[in-house]
């Protein structure tokens, strides 16, 4: 097969923040396999999930393409299969597709069979629309009965990806996504091997978790890092599959998230909030037979929409005009600076009345290499410098010292918006705009 025709293997968790993994300086947390991982791998220090909630993220990653683009800005909402998927693109090319884990896209129902015409071109299936019951988790494959992994639902999805690789032999390239639901809440239900290596008290926090947080932030922590090393033995059996059948050259191994968690950072909780700890997730890319063994940082943003033909593009595969994310290609092989670059960050429809009150908003913003800045419809909201400020603790909008940059960043802001035809209109709009049916409290409601 040759390295003209790589392997994509694409590894993702629900919910993991980029601040919680050894590589990237968490005190607490123990994730040996993915911090060797880490030194053999191109490391985003800022992969932005642009919109940092599960079915838009995922969305935005299925297609290459922002959330006004391919509609779905709200959680369980149907993705229509209207642009040319990642599947399409990469089945098209010759790859066998497979997708096993939480899907999150389909909008007709939780624990809805999903048949073959809205599974957006994925070929070989082992996957649920959505579930958080770890223990207890159901999925389906080629037909509607509907199956159950066996014991913590990760393991489990790892060793049917595991069997996959070996089984899956050399005649045509794959593509495979692995779907993890965890660390997403709930955080009390890893395997009691890994619950009993953290204790709430010994943990360290971000010094942003006010103080009125600790308790329950380190309740929740000890939780979220049990999960967490959990799915790093499993990046450590796929990395020992890979190697052990001679994959690991040929195969880009893509390990990330969806969005990150704020777990009591600011006072806030779960994700769609503009913060780092939301927007932010781990990205690691390891292709060591083309761009060799030592790691290497690129601290310019990629956005959601720019994995799609960043991979495409790094197997010699032609990105669809559907597109409208960026192919970070030449940055990855070291030919061109990334320059100045602004990820479009936003929350078109914050989750449910619920949500709002505690200060989620509709917002729209840029992620810069060293700045955040927000607005919402009642005009600038935040701006930090995240060099000289890393936890964010020091609001700059307004202030006349930071005019100069706060223009700037409006400027690109508003570019942002017009290349991805957004008038940044109010929730209700949005919803009226695209016909969708909400409850009363704003959210999209969904059934088992």
């Amino acid at each position: 097969m040759g390295s003209e025709m790589p392997n994509v293997l694409y590894v993702f968790g629900d919910q993991w923040r980029a601040q919680a993994t050894g590589y990237a300086g968490d005190p607490n947390v123990r994730t040996p396999n993915i911090d060797a991982l880490a030194a053999e791998s191109i490391s985003f220090t800022n992969a932005v999930m642009g919109c940092p909630v599960c079915s838009p993220a995922r969305a935005c990653m299925v297609t290459g393409r922002y959330p006004l683009g391919h509609g779905v800005f709200m959680n369980d909402l149907y993705l229509k299969h209207k642009a040319v998927s990642i599947a399409d693109a990469f089945g098209g090319a010759g790859y066998d597709t497979a997708y096993i884990g939480k899907w999150h896209l389909d909008g007709h129902g939780r624990s809805t069979f999903i048949p073959q015409e809205r599974r957006q071109g994925f070929g070989f299936w082992r996957a649920m629309e959505c579930t958080h019951d770890y223990n207890e988790s159901c999925y389906y494959a080629d037909g509607p009965s509907r199956l159950q992994w066996d014991g913590y639902d990760a393991i489990a999805q790892t060793e049917e990806a595991r069997r996959y690789l070996e089984e899956h032999g050399s005649e045509r390239p794959f593509l495979l996504f692995l779907s993890w639901g965890p660390p997403h809440s709930p955080y009390d239900t890893a395997p009691e091997e890994y619950r009993a290596m953290y204790q709430p008290d010994s943990l360290l926090l971000r010094p942003n978790v006010p103080p009125e947080c600790e308790t329950l932030a380190r309740e929740r922590l000890a939780g979220y890092y049990a999960h967490i090393t959990a799915m790093d033995y499993c990046i450590g059996v796929l990395d020992q599959t890979l190697k052990a059948n001679d994959l690991d050259r040929d195969t880009i191994l893509v390990f990330t998230s969806d969005h990150g968690d704020m777990l009591g950072s600011h006072g806030c909780w779960g994700k769609q909030v503009p913060y780092d700890e939301s927007i932010l997730a781990p990205f690691l890319l390891r292709y060591p037979a083309e761009f060799g063994t030592k790691a290497r940082r690129i601290d310019a943003p990629i956005n959601t929409p720019d994995i799609m033909p960043t991979l495409l593009s790094l197997c010699g595969t032609e990105i669809p005009a559907t597109v409208e994310g960026s192919d970070y290609t030449p940055f990855i092989r070291g030919e061109k600076d990334p320059g100045h670059v602004a990820a479009l960050i936003a929350s078109y429809a914050p989750l449910g009345d619920w949500i709002k009150k505690k200060g989620a908003v509709e917002y729209r913003g840029v992620r810069t290499e060293r700045y955040t800045y927000t607005r919402t419809l009642r005009g600038p909201w935040l701006l930090f410098d995240n060099e000289e400020d890393p936890c964010q603790m020091s609001n700059l909008c307004g202030q006349p010292a930071c005019a100069r940059v706060q223009r700037r960043l409006e400027r690109a802001l508003g570019q942002r918006l017009k290349e991805t035809n957004d008038a940044f209109l109010p929730s209700e709009s949005l919803i009226k705009e695209y016909g969708i049916r909400v409850d009363e409290t704003g959210t999209v409601p969904y059934t088992d």
